[in-house]
């Protein structure tokens, strides 16, 4: 049996959410997708829900954090290359991220690259 991922995020604007991660290049999955949640997904294992404000403290037994004031999480996706890394963070500013003011880290094995999306969750690109 395969294990799935499903990471659950609360966002602001959840169309806004969406076409953000639309833009930097992931796909909306229908099936899990309504007024007040949307998965995307990033491969046929790893996804990320994004919810409502409403919908995520539901869910959630403790206080949501405030992802401007303080790390909740961050969330690390690998790919193949460097070009993709790149094209990803690239595509990510583009579409109203931000990237911390740091050089993206590089060593033998590994270069990486950061960004934040629309409600400040931080996504290490590896």
């Amino acid at each position: 049996m395969t294990t799935q991922i499903f990471v659950n995020l609360p966002v602001k604007d959840l169309d806004k959410s969406v076409a953000f991660f639309k833009a930097v290049g992931f796909k909306n999955n229908p099936k899990f997708t309504d007024k007040t949640a949307a998965c995307i997904v990033f491969s046929n294992d790893i996804n990320a829900m994004l919810l409502s404000h409403d919908k995520f403290k539901e869910f959630a037994r403790k206080p949501m954090a405030d992802a401007y004031k303080m790390t909740e999480v961050l969330t690390c996706l690998v790919f193949d290359n460097k070009g993709k890394v790149d094209d990803i963070v690239d595509k990510a500013i583009a579409a109203g991220g931000s990237e911390p003011k740091r050089e993206a880290q590089t060593n033998e094995s590994m270069y990486m690259r950061t960004f934040d999306d629309l409600d400040s969750h931080v996504w290490e690109i590896m």
